[in-house]
């Protein structure tokens, strides 16, 4: 399975360096064995996100984005990782077709911005797909209320339902699809 996922994010166009992150030494050998670029992290890592930290501070070249691609994705579609790394290159923070999003640390939207005015780049922000869901309920009074500033000034009709102190929940999609504009 390791070596189908390996195989797989080979084939991104985006990533420079490929290494398989692991404290397992059997995984290890497997990994070198079909011709993976193996790090040996620490069993102390809690997770792959601290894995790959530390595989990080073990490398000689400096990267500014890391994807970290589980070893039970075989599935993995390369364009999929392509789109994640676009995802994190700041050229989008100023792409006005590119819609921000900050959320809290309980996941719920704070602002959405389409320029990089208001969410700076170096801030992490989430690129808002073209997709809500409302209560029936809501969505009548919706048309009710008066637009805002905000709303009219960024041409988002999400900050007029956070200017109306009304909350919209966030979740991660997985699946990344590009919009039209």
């Amino acid at each position: 399975m390791i070596q189908r996922t390996w195989e797989r994010a080979k084939l991104a166009a985006s990533l420079d360096h490929l290494v398989v992150a692991t404290d397992d030494e059997k995984i290890a050998a497997c990994c070198r064995g079909f011709g993976a670029d193996v790090i040996m992290t620490s069993e102390s890592c809690w997770n792959g996100t601290e894995r790959c930290n530390e595989a990080l501070l073990k490398l000689d070249k400096k990267y500014d984005i890391v994807v970290n691609i589980q070893g039970d994705e075989p599935l993995i579609e390369p364009e999929i990782i392509d789109r994640v790394v676009k995802a994190l290159q700041p050229e989008d923070a100023f792409d006005p077709n590119c819609v921000k999003c900050v959320v809290d640390n309980c996941g719920y939207d704070i602002y959405f911005s389409r320029g990089s005015g208001k969410v700076n780049p170096k801030f992490p922000y989430l690129l808002h797909l073209g997709i809500q869901s409302y209560d029936s309920k809501f969505l009548k009074i919706y048309p009710e209320l008066q637009p805002t500033l905000l709303q009219l000034e960024e041409d988002l009709e999400q900050l007029k339902v956070l200017e109306n102190g009304y909350k919209m929940k966030k979740i991660e999609s997985y699946m990344l699809e590009g919009n039209l504009s």
